[in-house]
């Protein structure tokens, strides 16, 4: 039998990527959807925003009303929904797959606390595979280069991504910070003025904001005499929709706690 999944913000544009490949995929069914009380889209079949005949889902304005119907929910939203979402669930138990960004350190304790005594969640701010390959092999450079190089990190999104840097910035930061036993301390967000010479300790964070750019990030490991460079660049959210639906079909049936793309993935012990 199909999973069965809630999408919130399903007029968003990662809500309709996920819905439209959701119903391409035997294994999973869109068996509701919800939006914002004064989304103009409520109230509305969830055929007619992704380009469908109507599927007979109407898109309601709360969560509540319709998580019975689910087995996961999809959320790719804003923080402070999300986070309202996770308190909603505390009480049912669902699954349930996050891919917001934005969440303050108090925030994402709180959902992560919820998680560990309610639900499975799989939280991740990137939840495509090649950028948990990048994570995994940006902790295998920093293993290995982790003296006398100087580590920078350089990401690039669309003109209306609202928080910088990026989730996914944040991700490899913290992911080398663990490899070389740093704090969130040494990590240095952009630069201006007379700043002095470079601390070999820092982690470096610069945030690029223009047009349609999906998503880049590059990890710089700049030594003398030599630099490495690892990339990856997504040229369509559909990379990360599929991630998420890949994600929810792992994540049903598992117990409460938080996971990760490479849980899912099954990297996380490479």
């Amino acid at each position: 039998m199909p999973v069965k999944a809630i999408i919130a913000g399903a007029a968003g544009r990662m809500g309709r990527t996920i819905t439209q490949l959701i119903f391409q995929n035997p294994e999973i069914d869109v068996v509701a959807a919800f939006e914002a009380p004064d989304n103009p889209y409520v109230g509305r079949d969830l055929g007619e925003i992704i380009g469908l005949p109507k599927t007979g889902i109407i898109i309601e304005d709360s969560l509540e009303k319709i998580i019975e119907k689910g087995d996961v929910i999809i959320d790719f939203t804003f923080h402070k929904a999300s986070l309202n979402h996770a308190r909603i669930n505390a009480k049912y138990g669902k699954a349930m797959v996050l891919g917001t960004t934005g969440f303050s350190k108090e925030e994402l304790s709180e959902i992560h606390n919820l998680a560990k005594d309610h639900f499975p969640l799989v939280q991740d701010y990137n939840m495509s595979m090649g950028v948990n390959l990048l994570t995994k092999l940006v902790e295998i450079t920093a293993r290995v280069l982790s003296e006398g190089y100087d580590i920078e990190i350089i990401e690039a999104h669309h003109r209306m991504k609202k928080d910088a840097p990026s989730g996914t910035a944040l991700k490899l930061a913290q992911a080398i910070a663990r490899v070389l036993k740093r704090g969130e301390e040494n990590f240095r967000f952009c630069r201006e003025g007379i700043i002095g010479e470079r601390p070999s300790q820092e982690i470096g964070i610069q945030t690029i904001r223009g047009g349609d750019i999906v998503g880049e990030h590059t990890v710089m490991f700049a030594g003398i005499g030599e630099r490495i460079e690892l990339t990856h660049r997504a040229s369509s959210r559909e990379t990360f929709a599929r991630g998420a639906i890949r994600a929810a079909l792992w994540v049903v049936g598992k117990a409460p706690g938080v996971y990760t793309m490479l849980d899912v993935l099954g990297l996380k012990e490479l």
